[in-house]
C-alpha cells in the first residue's frame, strides 16, 4: 500500500502585507510585490492598496520626458512614474515608447543612489506585470540585475532579487538568457549572506527557476554543480535559530528538486534525509509553546521533501532509525487538525510511504506502541476531512505487518473506529476498510469474537470496488 506522495509543485503569489499566506496546496501565480509605502503614498485607508487610473499615452510621454531631463524635478518624475507604473495599461504604453527601458537602465546604473533606488521600483513593478510583452521589454536589465546582487544595501539587493524573481519566471526566453549570464553562480556566491531579507529573497529566485519546466534537465544540474544544495540544507534545518521565512523559501527550493526525479540521490549523499528529519523533530518539539508564526508553511515543504524521498526507488534502501519521527508526525497532525488540516494530509502521506511495504518492519516498532491512537480518532475519518482513505491507507500498512500490529490496533481499539467508516460516501475508502477488516481477522483472530458485539453482523455492505464482499471479510 506505500504509495508515492504525490510530487505536487506547489507556487505562491506575494505581497508585502501577505508574505507567508500563500503556500498553500493550489497552484498559484508565483509573483511578488515590494512597496513598502503603498497605502500612505496611494492614499489607501487600512494598508488597502488603490491602484492609479491609467495614464494617456501623452501623460505616459511626459513623464517619461521629465525622468529624461537631468533637472532637480526629475526625482519627483521617477517616482511619480512609479507610482503610474502600478497600472497594467500605463504599463504598456510606457514599454511601447522608445527609449523608456533604455532611460530607465540608465537611472538603474548611475551613481546616484536615490535615482538608483527609484529606477530599481519602477523596473520591479514592470516585472510584476502579466503582460508578455512587458516582460519582454525588461529583457535587457538581466545583466545589470545580477551585477548588483553583489553589493549595494540590502533593500536594493533584496528589490533587485524580487524583481529577477518575477521576471525568470514569466517565459523561457528569459531564462535562456539568465542562465548564460550567469545566474547560478551568482545566486551560490549570496546563499552566504548574513541578512535574512537577502536570503528569502535569493530562495524566492531559486524556487521560481526551480519550477520551470525545463529545470531538470537544464537548471537543476548546475545547481548541483555549486555548493547551493548544501547551504540550502543547512538554511532550512537552521530555521528555529534563524528568521523562518528564508527556510520556507529553501523548503520549497528542494522539494522542487525532489521532485524532479533527477538529483535525489545527490540529496541524500549530502545527508538531506537525516537532516530533515531531525528539523521535524525539532519543530514538533516546539509545538505548541515555541512555535514560530507561520511554522506550518515550513512544515508542509517539508514533509512533501521526506514522503518523496522515500517514494523514490532508492527510498527501500533508506531506513530511518529514529522513531522519534513517528512521534514528532502524531504531534504535529495533532496540533495542525482544526486550523491548518492540509498539513494533516502532507502527515499522512508521509506515515503512508514511513510503513509502506518497501520499508521494513522492524524500524518502526513504534507502531506498536499507543502512539497510534492519533490515527483511531473518528473525527479523522469524517467525510468533511476528505482523509478517510489515507488514514485507512496507512491502517493497512500497519495491520499487514503482522499480528502484533493487529493485536495493537485491536486494542485501539478498532472495530469501533471501523463500523462508521463502512458508512463513507466514498466507495474506494469503504473497500479499504474492508480490506483493514480482512487483515485485522487473518492476522489476529481474536477480533472474531468481538464483531457480534461491535454490530458488524448488522451490516449489509458491499464495495463494487473492492474484491472483497463484507460475508467474506467475516
Amino acid at each position: 500500500w506505500g504509495g508515492n506522495a504525490g510530487g505536487q509543485v506547489v507556487t505562491g503569489t506575494r505581497s508585502v502585507a501577505a508574505l507567508r499566506k500563500a503556500r498553500r496546496q493550489e497552484q498559484l501565480v508565483s509573483k511578488r510585490l515590494l512597496r513598502e509605502d503603498t497605502a500612505a503614498e496611494e492614499g489607501g485607508q487600512d494598508g488597502a492598496e488603490v491602484t492609479p487610473d491609467p495614464l494617456s499615452e501623452d501623460e505616459v510621454l511626459e513623464l517619461l520626458r521629465g525622468v529624461q531631463k537631468g533637472s532637480e524635478d526629475r526625482k519627483r518624475s521617477l517616482s511619480r512614474l512609479r507610482w503610474a507604473l502600478q497600472n497594467k495599461e500605463t504599463q504598456q504604453k510606457f514599454v511601447r515608447l522608445d527609449g523608456s527601458i533604455r532611460t530607465l537602465i540608465g537611472l538603474f546604473t548611475s551613481s546616484l543612489a536615490d535615482m538608483q533606488m527609484e529606477a530599481a521600483r519602477c523596473l520591479h513593478e514592470l516585472s510584476h506585470s502579466s503582460d508578455p510583452a512587458v516582460a519582454e521589454a525588461c529583457l535587457p536589465v538581466t545583466s545589470y540585475l545580477l551585477t548588483y546582487l553583489s553589493g549595494h544595501s540590502v533593500e536594493f539587493t533584496e528589490l533587485c532579487l524580487y524583481t529577477l524573481g518575477n521576471l525568470v519566471v514569466e517565459s523561457e526566453a528569459m531564462r535562456k538568457q539568465l542562465l548564460p549570464q550567469g545566474i547560478i553562480p551568482v545566486l551560490a556566491s549570496c546563499i552566504q549572506s548574513p541578512h535574512e531579507a537577502v536570503l528569502e529573497g535569493l530562495g524566492y529566485v531559486l524556487s521560481q527557476l526551480l519550477q520551470a519546466k525545463e529545470a531538470p534537465t537544464e537548471i537543476i544540474p548546475l545547481v548541483l554543480d555549486s555548493v547551493l544544495p548544501q547551504h540550502m540544507i543547512r538554511l532550512v534545518c537552521s530555521s528555529l535559530k534563524a528568521g523562518i521565512g528564508a527556510a520556507v523559501e529553501f523548503a520549497w527550493c528542494l522539494h522542487y528538486i525532489v521532485c524532479s526525479h533527477t538529483a535525489n540521490a545527490a540529496l541524500l549523499s549530502l545527508g538531506a534525509l537525516p537532516a530533515l528529519t531531525s528539523l521535524l523533530l525539532d519543530l514538533a518539539s516546539a509545538i505548541p509553546q515555541d512555535a514560530p508564526e507561520g511554522l506550518e508553511l515550513l512544515v508542509c515543504p517539508v514533509l512533501r521533501c521526506l514522503s518523496n524521498l522515500l517514494a523514490e526507488e532508492t527510498g527501500c534502501e533508506v531506513q530511518i532509525q529514529d522513531e522519534r519521527l513517528l512521534i514528532a508526525l502524531f504531534l504535529i497532525l495533532q496540533h495542525f487538525f482544526q486550523q491548518h488540516p492540509f498539513i494533516v494530509q502532507e502527515c499522512l502521506w508521509l506515515l503512508n510511504n514511513l510503513t509502506g511495504e518497501c520499508q521494513q518492519s522492524q524500524s518502526f516498532s513504534i507502531l506498536s506502541l499507543p502512539a497510534i491512537c492519533p490515527l483511531t480518532e473518528p473525527s479523522l475519518l469524517t467525510p468533511s476531512h476528505g482523509l478517510s482513505l489515507q488514514v485507512l491507507t496507512v491502517l493497512c500498512n500497519i495491520a499487514v505487518k503482522g499480528p502484533a500490529y493487529c493485536q495493537q490496533l485491536h486494542q485501539q481499539p478498532a472495530l469501533p473506529l471501523l463500523l462508521p467508516a463502512l458508512a463513507l460516501p466514498d466507495p474506494e475508502a469503504v473497500g479499504q476498510c474492508l480490506e483493514l477488516l480482512h487483515l485485522l481477522f487473518r492476522h489476529w483472530p481474536e477480533v472474531r469474537a468481538r464483531h457480534h458485539q461491535s454490530g458488524l453482523q448488522h451490516a449489509h455492505i458491499y464495495c463494487p470496488s473492492s474484491h472483497l464482499a463484507f460475508h467474506n471479510v467475516l
